[in-house]
């Protein structure tokens, strides 16, 4: 009993005062130069050590270009180099495969390092850099990162000197360019119109893919071109993608697997904690969980009614009661779009809505608009990657309850859910968010800008695309949190999105694993080099 309190204590009391942990990174520290010497991998100095990673993740795609999601950019950040990188546990970006710095406003200018190569001996040059990011436009893939190279007007090469144009002043592109957006392929291999095949994919990063099958397993060995700077701790990494939780969970216990990651209950986290052999690590983070609205979609015979039923909703939802009862306070209640571990944060939802449900105001909102109740829709939820059973569960429980809505649940794995949710398939979801960059920025233009947001739920306010403007054309933090504060308002009156939660990373780790500390940041970065065994 005693050591049930203390598992609780320590990861609630984590996740509770986690703001000291994720702070802003604008304007951004980029030095100048590595942090190392590069130089090409050598067998001999990799420890001969095999670390075993069981998630109940599934990647959308390995290419760079097909993904905008944490499975497959954890394998993409492990196969492919960036332009620039994050030190772990800080956010100061330091160069990866070149060097840049600002020439004017909007004016940026890379310049790729000697000796980077692709695991397939080609060189990194320039023009394969420029063709990444072109490509990404190119293919325009449904599940593409490519809302994130919005501020990019052009991108050429000249020799190995790359140069971006920008439709203006935007002082995080340099965080962008450690995306996974920002990946760098080699033109030679992937076709310029069409996404490479997940087990045919190269890069010039750490490790290469030896082997892959969908939704089984990927085995990770070293790079033996690789010039960067990274020192691997393991000669080889395999991550097994687990059928469900329950697998995950016996698979760590009986030592199959060293690691399990990502979306494990408190009450298997739990057990986890008591089993022989495991330990518990509590990593920083910043993912939050969200309803999503498509405004095309949605139930309501007009805007005035859809926006009525979406209000009515943020009346009802109960943030304390979810965080209490369905995970057991390993979240925080979240009352905006924008982690309130960043800075820029508001309690926005709270200060339009209230702190707690509304009953009267909901059902004034939907009287006023004309709406008959109970409103009829679907909840859609992911079983897999977001495990949002009991999440969805409660929220039906909750509006429900209230008369004035008629919710049923309908679920799907997560490669069908992403694709579904994005192209008009669901009235109304849940979805999650894992920074791309630690900065209130990253929780605001990719949901919000006009046309480009990737979720595609048609949300537009001109006035919200303004005040994104102006926070990404600044340097100066008091200007930013004004305008984050205002847009904050805006969206929350909106209510395109409605924000539930937010909480940091947990992961279940053997005894002699090291290493997973280290990469557990705010970046959401899992560095497979990082981690090996004592």
């Amino acid at each position: 009993m005693d050591r049930d309190r203390g598992f609780r204590k320590s990861v609630v009391g984590w996740l509770v005062g986690v703001t000291a942990a994720a702070v802003l990174v604008v304007p951004v520290a980029v030095l100048a130069g590595s942090n190392g010497a590069a130089a090409s991998l050598s067998h001999r100095t990799i420890p001969n050590k095999t670390v075993i990673l069981g998630t109940t993740d599934r990647i959308v795609s390995a290419d760079p270009a097909g993904s905008y999601d944490l499975p497959s950019w954890t394998v993409i950040y492990n196969v492919y180099q960036t332009l620039l990188k994050y030190v772990p546990n800080t956010t100061t970006i330091v160069p990866d495969a070149a060097t840049c710095a600002w020439h004017g406003k909007t004016t940026y200018i890379c310049t790729v390092k000697p000796k980077q190569f692709f695991s397939n001996g080609d060189p990194v040059t320039g023009a394969d850099v420029a063709y990444s990011f072109n490509r990404i436009l190119k293919i325009a893939a449904p599940n593409g990162p490519q809302s994130l190279l919005a501020p990019m007007k052009s991108v050429t090469a000249s020799g190995n000197k790359v140069t971006f144009k920008l439709v203006a002043p935007d002082a995080v592109w340099p965080a962008v360019l450690t995306t996974g957006a920002g990946a760098i392929v080699d033109q030679k291999v992937f076709p310029f119109k069409a996404l490479e095949p997940d087990a045919k994919i190269i890069g010039s990063g750490p490790y290469e893919l030896q082997s892959y099958t969908p939704n089984q397993l990927a085995v990770f060995v070293p790079n033996r071109h690789y010039g960067g700077n990274d020192v691997l701790h393991n000669n080889r990494f395999i991550v097994r993608y687990e059928e469900s939780a329950t697998t995950l969970v016996s698979d760590e216990q009986q030592g199959q697997i060293d690691i399990a990651y990502r979306e494990l209950t408190p009450t298997q986290l739990e057990a986890l904690a008591h089993s022989s052999g495991v330990k518990i690590v509590v990593g920083k983070g910043l993912e939050i969980r969200y309803i999503v609205f498509n405004l095309q979609t949605q139930p309501g015979s007009n805007k005035a009614q859809k926006l009525a039923i979406r209000k009515a909703v943020a009346y009802l939802v109960n943030r304390a009661s979810i965080a209490k009862y369905v995970y057991k306070g390993t979240v925080k209640p979240l009352y905006s779009i924008i982690p309130n571990a960043l800075t820029g944060h508001i309690n926005s939802f709270s200060e339009v809505y209230g702190a707690s449900p509304n009953l009267a105001k909901a059902k004034s909102v939907l009287k006023a608009a004309g709406v008959k109740t109970p409103v009829k829709f679907t909840l859609w939820y992911n079983t897999n990657h977001y495990a949002d059973t009991d999440f969805a569960t409660e929220l039906q429980r909750e509006l429900n309850a209230s008369g004035l809505f008629n919710i049923s649940l309908k679920s799907a794995e997560w490669s069908t859910y992403v694709q579904a949710a994005t192209t008009n398939q669901y009235q109304v979801f849940l979805f999650g968010w894992f920074p791309d960059y630690p900065d209130a920025d990253d929780y605001t233009s990719p949901f919000y800008i006009c046309n480009k947001e990737f979720l595609v739920d048609h949300y537009c306010n001109m006035k919200v695309n303004a005040l994104i403007a102006e926070e990404e054309a600044s340097t100066v933090q008091s200007v930013r949190d004004k305008a984050f504060a205002q847009l904050e308002l805006l969206t929350a009156q909106d209510a395109s999105l409605i924000p539930i939660w937010q909480g940091g990373q947990i992961a279940a780790v053997r005894d002699d694993v090291t290493g997973v500390q280290s990469t557990l940041d705010a970046s959401y970065t899992f560095r497979f080099w990082l981690v090996g065994k004592s």
